[in-house]
């Protein structure tokens, strides 16, 4: 088997709600997520406010599509 080649260091925290900071290796500054159109819908939390933000999924598909 393989030896590990590298172990990622991220930090999530809940702010409040579905709003989340991330800190990833790599940005000097924190990265905000939270839940916006449908994905706000299916999770029963409003459009708009703070919150109206990128989602975990829309970093992952950007990365995944890159």
């Amino acid at each position: 088997m393989a030896e590990v080649a590298y172990t990622s260091r991220v930090r999530v925290e809940r702010i409040r709600g579905p709003l989340r900071r991330a800190t990833l290796p790599g940005s000097d500054e924190p990265v905000l997520y939270g839940v916006h159109d449908e994905i706000a819908d299916h999770y029963g939390v409003p459009r708009g406010g703070e919150a109206e933000r990128s989602t975990t999924l829309d970093h992952v598909v950007a990365a995944a599509a890159g």
